[in-house]
């Protein structure tokens, strides 16, 4: 699964999405509700390195997969919502099994050449 571009994005994409969430639901009301300021302190700094990870495998999907822009935008997106990175999965496994999105570069490059 890492050994490819959307392998590494989607497992990348899972993980921003949980430490996205487990700031939301688990950090913050520990640090509001019961003063754990520790709580978001470490689970804010894990999802800022997967946050960052995320928009450069998105960055680097979208240059080697040859992503359109409106696909771009909705990976980017994605990121600031919660549960964002799971909905475009979803979408990411939809597109490529009814063939309208490609799996690695070198179906990237036989698409475009076809077309």
């Amino acid at each position: 699964m890492l050994r490819t571009v959307l392998g590494r994005f989607k497992v990348i994409g899972v993980l921003e999405g949980i430490s996205f969430l487990l700031l939301l639901l688990v950090a913050m009301p520990l640090k509001y509700a019961a003063g754990v300021d520790q709580a978001v302190s470490i689970v804010g700094m894990a999802h800022g390195v997967l946050f960052v990870l995320y928009i450069l495998a998105v960055l680097h999907a979208f240059m080697e997969l040859k992503w359109g822009m409106k696909k771009l935008l909705w990976a980017l997106a994605a990121a600031v919502l919660p549960a964002g990175t799971f909905v475009f999965e979803s979408y990411l496994n939809k597109e490529i099994a009814a063939g309208r999105a490609y799996a690695t570069p070198e179906e990237a490059d036989r698409g475009r050449r076809a077309v």
